[in-house]
């Protein structure tokens, strides 16, 4: 089990933003974001452990979203989470950079935003998406999530609270951390 303390902690309008080193499936947020795959419908990594700590319930009411496309969002109750809600977030797998991954990972972000402020939801917690089996590089992806998050937070209020970027290792952590240090944040 991790413990949940925070690396880094920057404020951005009435948002605080935090990166932590922790089991995304026991945090104490309105809502956490999987790393999910098209059909909605599980897999390995993040996404594994999100349905597995959420119950099958959580599979059945994916089953009823019919998928969701690569760079959106969708939202779903969290069940036996912590968490109230799941933000399925379907990035990009890494192509070299071609395939327009930078826009479509930047708008998973945005998407996921997007649902929680609609949903009137105080605190969201992000994985690093698309990091994992779909092999996008994890300082670019850091780079791209924490720039996604703090311009769309200082350009639109939104009424988010907290903003958690949940790293499962120190590397992913330290790529956050420096993504907020090059923004002047840190």
């Amino acid at each position: 089990m991790f413990k949940v303390t925070p690396r880094s902690t920057v404020e951005i309008g009435d948002a605080r933003l935090e990166v932590c080193i922790a089991d995304i499936t026991t945090l104490d947020v309105d809502a956490v974001v999987n790393a999910a795959n098209r059909t909605l419908l599980g897999g390995g990594g993040v996404d594994g452990a999100i349905h597995r700590a959420a119950g099958p319930e959580l599979l059945v009411e994916c089953r009823t979203l019919g998928g969701c496309a690569t760079g959106s969002a969708k939202i779903t109750r969290g069940y036996r989470l912590p968490a109230k809600h799941v933000i399925h977030a379907v990035g990009p797998v890494w192509g070299g950079g071609t395939s327009n991954e930078d826009e479509l990972l930047a708008s998973c972000y945005r998407t996921a935003l997007d649902l929680t402020a609609a949903h009137r939801l105080a605190s969201v917690a992000f994985p690093a998406i698309s990091t994992g089996v779909y092999r996008f590089p994890p300082d670019r992806a850091a780079r791209i999530a924490v720039g996604t998050v703090t311009s769309e937070l200082a350009a639109t209020p939104r009424g988010i609270e907290r903003v958690v970027f949940c790293c499962f290792v120190s590397s992913a952590a330290d790529h956050h951390i420096g993504a907020l240090t090059d923004l002047g944040l840190v």
